[in-house]
């Protein structure tokens, strides 16, 4: 084994990515019109896209079930690991991630798809971990939904499973609370010591969870001083208690345009033609939901119709930097974007926004 290749392991000051291009809607649930298409060659070109650009990554979301309304958000969505191999393929410096819910996915099987796609790529696979938390979802698998605590006690014995199935050398069993098997082993090992580990645990467990095994952690907020106190709390975590580095990074949905003005109206349309349904039926099933204090919970849910509860950067490049900045000044260490078009305006940030953030020293 090799020592890591990943992107998401450089040095680059802030990193940065494409969120979700995989899926119908990416993270933003409007009538607006849009250019993202689930086909595999307008999945190609925007992967390609970001490889040219110098992007760090790209993230997809796995999904199973679309979140109704009239434009079924996230409705129709390829599926993670195929969809990083074939990207593997298509591209040459980016980091590809398959993105899993444990409870879908054997480990043997997870174990020898993510070392194989680690090959296809030369070693920029990484894995996002998910324990699952949509009911709605899970309700059409076998194993369900297990509670809160179950569920990360779960993806350990998982991911503890995987990791010695991608390191030894020797046939091994399994004797645990989720997991019992035989004679394990898998070859070929993965081309990195161990591909990123990306994990989204951000409830006390969660973040335990993360301090514990994951290389990033993907903390999802508007609040700069949240994103703050996170960050130095799960790094501060992993260091005194497992003697283990960890980065965190944020999402947010970028609406980038040559004048303020160009922007705000493209952010006005997403709301103006939102698909609330689908919104609703998204908080509904993350619990947040209420029918009390109805003007908090509106402005709640126009951040989850336009970034899926994450902040937007609305305005000029150099406004868009500025929010970076920001959020590199609070703790962060990579942006996942979301677009309204992926392809179009990945083009626009790398000829309008890269230029700025390496002026800033956000990119070399």
């Amino acid at each position: 084994m090799s020592q890591p290749t990943s992107p998401l392991l450089g040095d680059q000051p802030l990193k940065i990515g494409a969120f979700a291009p995989n899926a119908n809607g990416g993270i933003t649930m409007t009538e607006a019109t849009r250019s993202l298409r689930v086909s595999w060659e307008h999945q190609k070109k925007i992967a390609q896209s970001l490889d040219r650009w110098g992007f760090d990554v790209t993230v997809p979301i796995a999904r199973w079930k679309g979140f109704g309304g009239s434009t079924n958000f996230n409705g129709s969505a390829l599926e993670t690991f195929t969809w990083a191999a074939g990207i593997a393929e298509a591209t040459e410096n980016i980091a590809v991630v398959a993105t899993t819910h444990v409870a879908t996915l054997d480990p043997v099987v997870a174990a020898k798809m993510a070392a194989t796609v680690d090959h296809i790529s030369g070693g920029r696979f990484g894995l996002n971990v998910v324990m699952g938390w949509n009911s709605v979802e899970m309700a059409m698998m076998q194993n369900g939904l297990l509670n809160h605590e179950e569920r990360y006690a779960y993806g350990a014995e998982w991911l503890d499973f995987v990791e010695r199935l991608w390191s030894s050398d020797e046939a091994f069993d399994v004797d645990g609370k989720f997991f019992r098997a035989v004679g394990c082993e898998s070859e070929p090992k993965p081309l990195q010591d161990r591909p990123v580990i990306i994990n989204a645990g951000n409830s006390k467990t969660g973040l335990a969870y993360s301090a514990k095994y994951a290389d990033i952690n993907f903390f999802v907020s508007s609040d700069l001083d949240q994103m703050a106190a996170h960050s130095a709390a799960l790094k501060k975590a992993a260091r005194e208690e497992h003697d283990r580095e960890i980065q965190t990074m944020t999402a947010a949905m970028v609406i980038c345009r040559d004048t303020e003005a160009e922007a705000r109206r493209v952010h006005d349309e997403i709301l103006e033609k939102a698909d609330w349904v689908s919104a609703q039926n998204l908080m509904a099933i993350h619990g947040v939901d209420s029918d009390s204090w109805k003007e908090q919970m509106t402005k709640f849910k126009e951040r989850f119709i336009l970034a899926h509860g994450a902040t937007s950067l609305v305005g000029t490049p150099e406004q868009v930097v500025d929010g970076l900045q920001q959020m590199a000044d609070h703790g962060m260490q990579g942006v996942l974007m979301g677009f309204l078009n992926y392809a179009e305006e990945i083009d626009y940030i790398g000829e309008k926004v890269l230029p700025l953030m390496q002026q800033a020293g956000l990119r070399k």
